[in-house]
């Protein structure tokens, strides 16, 4: 036999191997490739936005604790001198209108004097 069919034992045809191109139309072809990337550019655009709306909000959160850390060192400092503010007796008196932006500390406080009222201890 001759040396180019026989290969291993094995019978070697002649051509390529593998799977044979399929005709696809160059413009065709080029036209996908353009709408993928469009698509892409659009998802990248939208990804963006989103972080940038969540860096802005994050921003925002840092600068309201900000001031709220601004106001208790303004508080504590008060304390250091001897004069207890506004805003803290009103939550020692339980006096709700004064207290302009306590959150928690002040649902935690009504919510241990509602319980100590109920179980009849003062």
């Amino acid at each position: 036999m001759d040396d180019n069919k026989m290969l291993a034992g094995k019978v070697k045809k002649p051509g390529k191997r593998g799977r044979k191109p399929a005709k696809i139309d160059l413009k065709a072809k080029l036209e996908r490739s353009r709408q993928s990337a469009r698509e892409c550019r659009a998802r990248k655009k939208l990804r963006y936005q989103y972080l940038e709306e969540l860096v802005s909000s994050k921003e925002r959160a840092i600068c309201a604790l900000r001031e709220e850390l601004e106001m208790y060192k303004q508080w504590c400092s008060a304390m250091d001198q001897g004069k207890i503010p506004s805003e803290i007796k009103a939550l020692l008196t339980g006096d709700d209108q004064k207290i302009p932006q306590s959150g928690s500390s002040t649902k935690a406080s009504k919510n241990g004097k509602n319980s100590i009222s109920s179980n009849g201890q003062a």
